[in-house]
């Protein structure tokens, strides 16, 4: 009699089917985890040597660095030698009625010293104050722009009395001006 088939055994099942590959997919993860890392280290990269050579660009266009005239600190005041007041016959055109000027001004010092050195300097100061202002006429010194440009015109005048030539057109001062500003506290045209 012939036998009838059987089926295959449990054993003869499992060994005909090919065992999941659980090892391949961990390496298909492993494998696509650190490209994943690998790429975005190279963005890093590669980000970073952009904003490099960016900063440097700026740099490069960038003027040099400039001594600072003046440094203010809020826990040291700065210092101001107050000037009398002057009253200035302002030049005038050929018939026009007079016009007087009358300001009051201070200068910013670099320290108490130079407050102090300028008693010395006072006659000559305001001489030159008011050379310089008695040849303006009204309509020279009627906008906020003109009287900005007469307050450095003194300023560059008095440093220049006091051996401090201003530096020339374009250039910065390698050294700190005696006279650092001028101020008008009163400025009356009439």
């Amino acid at each position: 009699m012939a036998q009838a088939a059987k089926p295959p055994a449990k054993q003869d099942v499992a060994a005909a089917t090919p065992a999941p590959k659980r090892s391949t997919k961990l390496l298909l993860i492993i494998v696509l985890v650190a490209v994943f890392v690998l790429l975005i280290a190279a963005l890093g990269v590669v980000t970073l040597i952009a904003l490099k050579k960016n900063s440097g660009k700026h740099e490069a266009a960038a003027p040099p660095p400039v001594p600072e005239v003046s440094i203010f600190n809020l826990d040291k005041p700065p210092v101001f030698a107050q000037i009398d007041p002057f009253t200035v016959d302002l030049r005038g055109e050929n018939g026009e009625d007079s016009h007087y000027l009358q300001t009051v001004i201070a200068l910013r010092v670099a320290d108490q010293r130079t407050a102090d050195a300028l008693k010395g300097w006072m006659p000559e100061i305001r001489h030159r104050i008011n050379m310089i202002i008695s040849s303006k006429r009204p309509e020279d010194i009627q906008s906020s722009a003109s009287r900005e440009a007469l307050a450095t015109e003194i300023q560059a005048q008095i440093n220049t009395t006091l051996g401090v030539p201003p530096p020339p057109p374009g250039s910065q001062a390698l050294v700190q001006p005696p006279i650092q500003a001028v101020l008008f506290n009163s400025f009356i045209i009439q």
